[in-house]
């Protein structure tokens, strides 16, 4: 990639506080590369804490009934609206791998009423979608319907939620010009190199 990552400096590892250079660290050992929206985001060292916190209490939250491929969907669902290439690429590549359909993330992030998705996923995009775009206007009636689907209240919450913060990405991303690193596009599509 020949283009800066974002519009604002970036920090080289090896200077990040300690916390956050151990954790870019980790997930450069488990995925192979470093995501640039650690690095990107590591600017603001505070910031980045506080993001990355929420990112983990939404995303690897244990309970409910959001699967990790739900979680991702929402993100690729939303984040196409908002029209975060970032998030949309990133999180592409992890909902593909997750769901193990090659296609369904550029459905989703594309129009996720024409996807390959069930009905339940259809529902749960459905409210996402009103939180993203008309969140003033949901009443009890988006409540039953995730609930015809097996949701509760508290996945309610967690589709909002998800919504919410992945709105507050989005934006950021789209401001600092967040690229997303090239490894992501492949992802998911092609079988992974032994």
């Amino acid at each position: 990639m020949t283009q800066p990552i974002s519009r604002y400096p970036v920090p080289a590892i090896e200077n990040l506080p300690d916390d956050i250079r151990q954790r870019v660290l980790e997930v450069q050992e488990k995925a192979g590369f470093v995501p640039n929206v650690f690095l990107a985001l590591a600017h603001r060292p505070d910031e980045c804490r506080a993001f990355f916190a929420y990112h983990d209490a939404l995303m690897l939250k244990e309970t409910g009934s959001l699967t990790k491929g739900d979680r991702e969907m929402i993100v690729v669902a939303t984040s196409g609206v908002n029209q975060c290439l970032y998030c949309v690429v990133a999180h592409g590549a992890i909902l593909r791998i997750y769901e193990k359909k090659p296609l369904v993330a550029d459905q989703v992030a594309v129009n996720y009423l024409k996807a390959d998705i069930t009905p339940r996923q259809r529902a749960m995009l459905d409210f996402a979608m009103k939180v993203c775009t008309d969140s003033h206007t949901i009443g009890e009636a988006d409540f039953e319907a995730l609930r015809a689907h097996g949701f509760d209240d508290e996945d309610a919450w967690d589709i909002a939620g998800i919504t919410a913060f992945f709105g507050l990405s989005n934006r950021m991303a789209n401001t600092i010009g967040m690229r997303p690193n090239e490894q992501f596009f492949l992802m998911g599509r092609v079988p992974k190199a032994k």
